[in-house]
């Protein structure tokens, strides 16, 4: 099968070399300019892997959506709008299955990434989500992991775990497209606090932001119409390792530079996901302590070490 990733960052980069891993005819994406392009262009190769010579490289757009009968999409989450919005110009769309392998929420609607590019491309096509834990420098490694596709139609997303389970990643199929998107988008804004709490070495902390931030992200859900469970399985939960412990995770990196006053110049999507959060917290009237806190340190300035402390020394209260 040919498979298109838009995308030549980390993750996208990966993607591409894991499609030709299990069979696939390849096409990377990325844009003329862009570093990543011109050192995978110049050297196949990036920070974290080699590319094999089978996969085409292309910065024409419309080259690589025509080459792809499944298409990964892997951008930053906040420019993913005006992004489909280029795709739904492209001709002869046709059946093509477009993977969403991004961890967010847009920022100034908060709509689910799932939503955004529905309403781009006119709502016509078969849009899936890939999320999960997992990280580039461990699969390269030969170290596995399980992930989650997730679709609103089960026969898309049977299709795609067909396509690309392997050894390497297992995939389990998600049965709720809220749940699993929030999920994902919501975990990176708990890797900010995870963090802080490192840099402020209140590291054993992390239990209790475990425990407190995967209820607090289950109530949202579930009032926006989800299943609060989804939480609990490997896009939010199971996704916690990867984002509140692992040194290569950048929203964990983002939190603890932050609060050490050292600037941070990797992408951290938890950051637009915190406004989003907030935003569909106000809408559906959940409270979210932990991620008020959170915008309340990073864009309102409040001292990082009081708020979280006061945050988990609330008055007393049954845990459940």
């Amino acid at each position: 099968m040919k498979v298109t990733v838009l995308g030549c960052g980390r993750w996208g980069t990966f993607l591409a070399w894991y499609a030709n891993r299990v069979g696939h005819q390849v096409m990377l994406w990325g844009r003329e300019n862009s570093k990543n392009y011109l050192k995978l262009k110049e050297s196949r190769m990036n920070d974290y892997l080699t590319l094999p010579q089978d996969i085409q490289l292309s910065n024409s757009l419309e080259a690589a959506v025509s080459f792809g009968e499944i298409i990964i999409i892997s951008i930053s989450a906040q420019e993913l709008r005006s992004f489909a919005h280029n795709i739904s110009l492209q001709q002869e769309l046709g059946n093509k299955i477009f993977i969403l392998c991004m961890k967010g929420i847009e920022a100034n609607s908060g709509k689910r990434l799932s939503q955004v590019f529905s309403e781009e491309m006119g709502g016509s096509q078969n849009i899936a989500i890939w999320v999960g834990p997992g990280h580039v420098q461990d699969f390269v490694k030969e170290i596995p992991n399980c992930m989650v596709i997730g679709s609103d139609d089960i026969e898309v997303t049977k299709k795609i775990v067909a396509e690309f389970n392997s050894s390497l990643i297992r995939f389990y199929y998600g049965q709720d497209l809220i749940g699993n998107e929030i999920g994902a988008a919501a975990k990176n804004v708990i890797g900010l606090a995870a963090g802080m709490l490192d840099g402020l070495c209140y590291s054993s902390l992390k239990g209790a932001l475990m425990s407190r931030g995967t209820r607090e992200i289950s109530r949202l859900v579930r009032a926006m119409g989800g299943n609060d469970a989804t939480i609990y399985g490997l896009s939010h939960l199971g996704d916690y390792e990867a984002t509140l412990f692992s040194l290569h995770s950048n929203n964990r990196r983002f939190g603890q530079a932050f609060v050490s006053g050292e600037k941070f110049n990797k992408l951290a999507e938890g950051v637009s996901t915190l406004e989003a959060v907030r935003h569909l917290a106000q809408k559906y009237e959940v409270e979210l302590p932990i991620c008020d806190a959170l915008y309340e340190i990073i864009f309102e300035n409040a001292d990082p070490k009081e708020k979280l402390l006061d945050l988990f020394l609330r008055p007393i209260k049954f845990e459940f």
